[in-house]
C-alpha cells in the first residue's frame, strides 16, 4: 500500500515540477511533498507500523523518492536561475566598443598636433609662420621654383590642372615665393598647408596631403646652418634620437639638394609598406636655395643665400603615432581618430 503511495506520488511530483512556469510553484510542490508537514513526512511517521522486514523495505524507496525529487527540484530551479540570469543580461547588456554617453571632449588631429608643435619649434627659433593659397597660378608653382616647363612635375599624372593656367597646388612652396616677394631677406619662416597630388592611392600615398616648408635667407647661410635646424626638428618632433640619413638629391629649387631620410618608425627599419621594404622614409627633401630662384624674387644671390626643407606632416604623423596606412588619417573613421 504504501510503495504503490509513494511511487504515484513521485510520478505526480514529478509531472508538477516539470510543468512549473515559475519558481513559487517549484517551492509549493516543495513544501507540499518535503516540507516537514509534507506527504513523505507524514509517509514517514506511518514506518513505525509496519513489520521490521517491510519497514527496510518502504524506509529505502522513502529515502529514494525523496532524493529523487530533491534531485528533480534542483534541476528546475537551475534552469529557471539560467533563465533568469540570461533575461537580466540581455536587459543589462552594453556594448563596450560604443562611446560612453553624455558629453565626449574634442580631440585635435594628429595632424594638427604635429604642425602646432613644429610652429611652436620655429616661432621659438625666430621663424615666421606664412600661409597662402590651395589654388595657385602655375607661376608660383612652378616657374618662380626653377621647375622648367618640360620638367615632369608639369606631368597631367603629378597635378590637378584647373583652367586659365592655375592649379591646385603641388606643395607649400608658392608660399615661400610669396613670402620672398613680399617680406624680402633677410627671411626666416615656414609654411604649413594642404596640397595636393594626382597619385594612385596607397598605404603611404595619399592625393591630398599636409606638408610644412621652411626657408631661412641670411647671408653667410651654409648647408651646416640647415643640419642643425633639422635635427633640431627630429628631435623635438620624436623627443629621442633617431637614425637618419642625408644622401644626394635633386630639386630645380635647391643647389645642392639633399633627401634627409628616417629610419621607418614603424617596423625599425625591417621593411613594411609605409617604407616600400626598404626600412627607410623620404621625410626632408632639403638644401640650399637655388640662385635662380632668388632672383625670380628680387633677390641678390650675390649678397644673399639660403636653405629650404620640406617634410610631409602627414608621413610624420605616421611615425609619430605608429600609423602604418596614411589612408586612415583622413577617414573619418572615429575609431581612429579618437585614439589621439
Amino acid at each position: 500500500m504504501l510503495e504503490s503511495i509513494l511511487r504515484d506520488l513521485e510520478c505526480s511530483a514529478r509531472e508538477r515540477i516539470a510543468a512549473a512556469k515559475a519558481p513559487q510553484y517549484l517551492e509549493a510542490v516543495r513544501i507540499e511533498v518535503l516540507g516537514r508537514k509534507g506527504t513523505l513526512a507524514q509517509i514517514s511517521k506511518e514506518l513505525g507500523k509496519l513489520p521490521p522486514e517491510e519497514r527496510a523495505r518502504i524506509g529505502k524507496l522513502l529515502n529514494s523518492v525523496k532524493q529523487n525529487l530533491e534531485t528533480a527540484l534542483d534541476s528546475k530551479k537551475g534552469q529557471f536561475d539560467h533563465e533568469a540570469l540570461r533575461e537580466r543580461l540581455e536587459s543589462e547588456w552594453v556594448d563596450l566598443t560604443l562611446p560612453a554617453p553624455g558629453t565626449r571632449p574634442g580631440a585635435l588631429h594628429p595632424i594638427t598636433r604635429i604642425q602646432t608643435e613644429i610652429e611652436d619649434l620655429f616661432i621659438s627659433l625666430g621663424f615666421a609662420v606664412l600661409d597662402g593659397p590651395e589654388v595657385e597660378t602655375e607661376y608660383n608653382n612652378f616657374d618662380a621654383l626653377n621647375i622648367p616647363p618640360h620638367h615632369p612635375a608639369r606631368d597631367m599624372q603629378d597635378t590637378f590642372w584647373l583652367t586659365d593656367g592655375h592649379l591646385l597646388r603641388t606643395h607649400t612652396s608658392p608660399v615661400q615665393v610669396r613670402g620672398m616677394e613680399r617680406l624680402g631677406p633677410p627671411l626666416r619662416m615656414i609654411a604649413p598647408g594642404r596640397v595636393f597630388r594626382n597619385e594612385e592611392v596607397d598605404a603611404s600615398h595619399e592625393h591630398t596631403f599636409y606638408q610644412l616648408e621652411g626657408m631661412m635667407i641670411d647671408r653667410d647661410v651654409s648647408v651646416a646652418h640647415l643640419i642643425f635646424f633639422m635635427k633640431t626638428l627630429l628631435s623635438a618632433i620624436f623627443h629621442r634620437d633617431v637614425e637618419v640619413r642625408l644622401r644626394p638629391g635633386y630639386f630645380p629649387f635647391v643647389e645642392p639638394g639633399f633627401e634627409l631620410d628616417i629610419k621607418c618608425l614603424i617596423c625599425g627599419g625591417g621593411g613594411c609598406p609605409v617604407c616600400k621594404q626598404s626600412g627607410w622614409v623620404e621625410l626632408l627633401p632639403c638644401g640650399l636655395v637655388h640662385p635662380n630662384v632668388l632672383r625670380m624674387s628680387g633677390i641678390d644671390p650675390e649678397e644673399w643665400n639660403g636653405f629650404a626643407f620640406g617634410l610631409g606632416l602627414t608621413r610624420l604623423a605616421m611615425m609619430r603615432y605608429g600609423i602604418d596606412d596614411i589612408r586612415l588619417l583622413q577617414s573619418g573613421d572615429l575609431r581612429c581618430l579618437t585614439q589621439f
